[in-house]
């Protein structure tokens, strides 16, 4: 896959960069990323990854943009209000980036529709805000065999982690689901929403940042990635702690019970 003079010249700085160099560039511009959401999290999701050279990139948002958006919604401005984000997202991104496809999906990603959105991708990048998405995307991106990375941010805390439960570990164990860390989602109105608590703008952009940096490692293959690990961080002490976790043989997606399933011989 070639470059154009321009595109040499605005991705210079990845080319020459060791661990990226010109193979990296190429796959970053052959890659196809699918971004779940243009809110607080996908805003730089997006316009780090269209800045990067992404060469397509999918966005999953059935809103409009509001004014209370704009605190951390950066991709979106005053003019945009009233009008659908992915739309919004998309004048954004040609603006930063015209070398980059946007592919648009003005809907809400549920568990019917997600296995559809998903597979035409090769990496899903989730920054919803509410449980059933995130649980839905995760599923969706395990029987899809999909890498994803997957955000969150509630007042002065966040938190991304790298999933990719379809893949073993050296020793044969799975690699941990979605469900492996949260078992099941809290109970309806048990964790109030940014709505209700507030969440710290520049937080998300920073959340949004690093998920479009594992993005970026995921595709080129540079570093050490997030898979097992949950990064935590506490805006408020200013505080970064990592967290390990590993696989759950009782969880429903590659558990014990579908081991089993998969390496019994069959019946007679």
């Amino acid at each position: 896959m070639s470059f154009s003079p321009e595109e040499i010249e605005r991705y210079a700085r990845h080319i020459v960069l060791h661990g990226v160099g010109g193979p990296g560039q190429q796959k970053l511009k052959a890659a196809r990323v699918l971004v779940i959401g243009a809110g607080g999290l996908g805003a730089p999701v997006l316009q780090y990854l269209a800045a990067a050279g992404v060469g397509t990139l999918g966005i999953v948002d059935d809103d409009e943009v509001s004014l209370s958006n704009l605190q951390r919604q950066v991709i979106h401005g005053t003019p945009d209000i009233g009008r659908p984000k992915v739309e919004s997202a998309t004048e954004a991104i040609g603006r930063l980036n015209p070398h980059v496809q946007v592919e648009t999906h003005a809907t809400r990603l549920t568990e019917k529709n997600a296995r559809e959105l998903v597979r035409n991708f090769d990496l899903v990048a989730d920054g919803s805000d509410n449980f059933e998405t995130r649980y839905a995307s995760a599923d969706a991106c395990f029987f899809e065999a999909k890498p994803l990375i997957t955000g969150a941010v509630g007042t002065f805390d966040g938190s991304l982690t790298t999933l990719r439960p379809f893949e073993k570990q050296a020793d044969g164990t799975p690699n941990p689901t979605y469900r492996c860390l949260f078992p099941e989602p809290p109970p309806p109105g048990t964790v109030p929403t940014c709505a209700q608590a507030g969440v710290l703008g520049a937080l998300t952009g920073l959340i949004g940042t690093m998920m479009a940096l594992q993005v970026i490692r995921e595709i080129t293959g540079f570093g050490e990635g997030l898979v097992g690990k949950l990064l935590l961080i506490d805006a408020f002490a200013m505080r970064f702690e990592t967290m390990e976790y590993g696989w759950d043989p009782a969880n429903p997606l590659n558990g014990s019970t579908v081991q089993e399933a998969l390496t019994s011989p069959p019946l007679p």
